[in-house]
């Protein structure tokens, strides 16, 4: 059978988007493991998306360090993406291995926010409602 690139497997996921989702959790171990930068400290991969030719890679990424922080998370990526290029192409079977460009995304800190502000919402509301029950006889 003649496969043509964009068709899926029959699990519903293209090989490019498995190579896509190896590269992240891949990523995610070394830089974990791995990277030793204080610059880039905690950081969540949150996803990758390949070119058609596995040429380049964008690589999500989000840190909970706060926006003053990125750019020093993103210059410690930048001078570690020589190393994990060359680790992934040990790691993961696929004749290009591509350059990595690291991107932050956001989400990860805008859930906290959101999170922190449904906390206090909640902790207010129960404090409203404490004092009416103590200004009732």
């Amino acid at each position: 059978m003649n496969r043509h690139k964009g068709h899926h497997s029959s699990h519903g996921f293209s090989r490019q988007e498995r190579v896509a989702e190896q590269i992240r959790r891949e990523l995610a171990a070394l830089i974990d493991g791995e990277l030793k930068d204080p610059r880039i400290g905690m950081i969540s991969i949150t996803g990758v998306e390949v070119t058609p030719d596995y040429a380049h890679a964008k690589v999500f990424f989000s840190t909970l360090a706060g926006h003053e922080h990125v750019d020093g998370v993103l210059s410690g990526l930048a001078s570690a993406a020589g190393f994990l290029r060359r680790e992934l192409g040990r790691r993961i079977r696929i004749h290009t291995t591509p350059q990595l460009h690291f991107l932050f995304d956001p989400s990860l800190e805008r859930g906290a926010e959101l999170t922190k502000l449904i906390e206090e919402a909640v902790t207010s509301s129960q404090d409203a409602e404490a004092e009416n029950a103590s200004d009732e006889p």
